[in-house]
């Protein structure tokens, strides 16, 4: 074999590897070196501090908590974290001059989470393992809700029927154990926060008690309520002693009617307390209300409530149907929607008038026309093609078939345009004129040859 051929390329890159070796080669003491203070220097930029704590679990207002930061950096700088953000020192935090160890006075429960320290030096952050501080308290003092209840001084009203629901709303570490007590003081299988009773009748009346117990720091306490069964009432109605009301002319006494006995009422208008007047009178058991001097927006809706101690039931709305009108009477042209009081219309045209009047309930409309014995009914007249006998005043009179009150208007009409050939009627009169001069003339006539024949 010959030498080998150093023009390839792979060649030419075994020798410029070797060439750069040549270039950045070092005494081998000097190497040594470097490495020794690298090693060093890593050694002390991954030191983590380690945390400690003179007691993971403690109760509320009857322990002390110590945390301290180990590190073995001098010249590091120490910071706490809880629940990953910068600890925030109160007046029952003392820190010790290093900053390696702070205490908490009289631990309470918001002290409960989680804590971590930070060793930091100019160049470098190493943070502890974290430490998770466990505080034990409660139950604190609670009370015994009610759903649906009635409040009435120190006891709770339920509706007979009802479903009621009972629970209790307690602050405690770990969660406690719940026992009830039923009335009569029997001891209930419930071991729940919270329970319903569905359809309560008198039977569930009495004292219910509850028992909350931490059994890690040997806690208990008491809470007690007294429930009372009420009776339920019937729906109440309305009774008005006539339904034909007329605006201005009379007055209506409306009436709530219970089945209970000692029941209280109150009345309602349009869904909001009523407030008596002299307009809205109440008697003096708030049974009857009396509306003095009806007018057209007294209608409505009323209801009554009739409530005994702590139960109640609302009537059905009541609604009063309150006659009124006609009031000023409208006479409008076509579509158009304005007042007219003078209407002018081409001859042998078509021509609408409309009467309005606001009325409850709705008017009845009559037109006539002067000199002209013809009536038309209702809102609107219509005349397919007018002519000059159209002309003159036509009048419309608006009636409330309830109220017996009637109001009317009137509206001038004009026929305008040129003079039509002569009317039929016309042509008739001269007919018969004609026939009556040739019936003159043969009459003549006749009496004339008569005379001349007798001579």
């Amino acid at each position: 074999m010959g030498p080998p051929d150093l023009r390839g390329p792979h060649w030419a890159g075994i020798l410029l590897s070797a060439s750069l070796l040549t270039m950045w080669s070092r005494p081998a003491a000097a190497q040594f070196i470097l490495d020794a203070n690298l090693l060093n220097t890593t050694r002390k930029l991954l030191a983590i501090p380690i945390l400690s704590v003179s007691q993971g679990t403690v109760t509320e207002h009857s322990g002390t908590v110590t945390f301290h930061c180990d590190t073995r950096d001098m010249d590091s700088t120490i910071h706490w974290v809880a629940d990953n953000r910068p600890l925030v020192f109160h007046e029952r935090m003392q820190l010790s001059p290093d900053g390696k160890r702070f205490t908490i006075l009289t631990v309470q429960r918001e002290d409960a989470r989680t804590y971590r320290c930070e060793a930091q030096s100019t160049s470098w952050v190493q943070i502890s393992d974290p430490i998770t501080l466990v505080v034990n308290y409660g139950p604190d003092p609670f009370e015994i809700k009610v759903e649906s209840g009635i409040p009435n001084g120190e006891e709770v009203g339920v509706i007979e029927g009802s479903n009621v629901t009972f629970s209790v709303e307690i602050q405690s570490y770990p969660p406690p154990a719940y026992s009830w007590f039923l009335p009569n003081d029997t001891v209930s299988s419930l071991t729940v926060r919270t329970f319903t009773i569905h359809a309560v009748s008198r039977k569930h009346e009495g004292v219910y008690k509850c028992l909350v117990s931490n059994d890690v720091i040997h806690l208990s306490r008491l809470a007690a309520l007294k429930v009372r069964v009420l009776e339920r009432l019937t729906k109440p109605h309305i009774v008005t002693p006539s339904l034909n009301l007329v605006e201005n002319a009379s007055s209506v006494a409306l009436t709530c009617q219970t089945t209970q006995k000692g029941a209280q009422v109150r009345w309602f208008l349009s869904g909001q307390p009523l407030l008596p007047s002299e307009h809205l009178v109440l008697s003096p058991d708030n049974r009857t209300l009396v509306i003095q001097n009806l007018w057209r927006n007294d209608t409505g809706p009323y209801e009554c409530e009739a409530w005994i101690s702590g139960s109640w039931a609302r009537s059905d709305p009541l609604s009063l149907t309150i006659s009124y009108g006609p009031d000023r009477v409208d006479i409008t042209s076509g579509l158009e929607s304005e007042v007219v009081s003078t209407v002018e219309a081409e001859l042998n045209s078509s021509l609408t008038l409309q009467c309005q009047a606001e009325s409850q309930p709705g008017a009845e409309y009559r037109w006539t026309l002067e000199h002209s014995t013809s009536v038309s009914m209702g809102e609107k007249l219509i005349i397919g093609a007018l002519t000059r006998e159209h002309q003159g005043t036509y009048n419309c009179s608006a009636l409330n078939p309830l109220t017996r009150q009637a109001r009317s208007a009137s509206v001038l009409v004009r026929v305008i345009g040129p003079q039509s050939s002569l009317s039929a009627g016309s042509i008739a009169g001269i007919a018969i004129g004609i026939l009556a001069v040739i019936a003159l003339s043969v009459g003549l006539g006749y009496f004339l040859y008569i005379r001349y024949a007798r001579r």
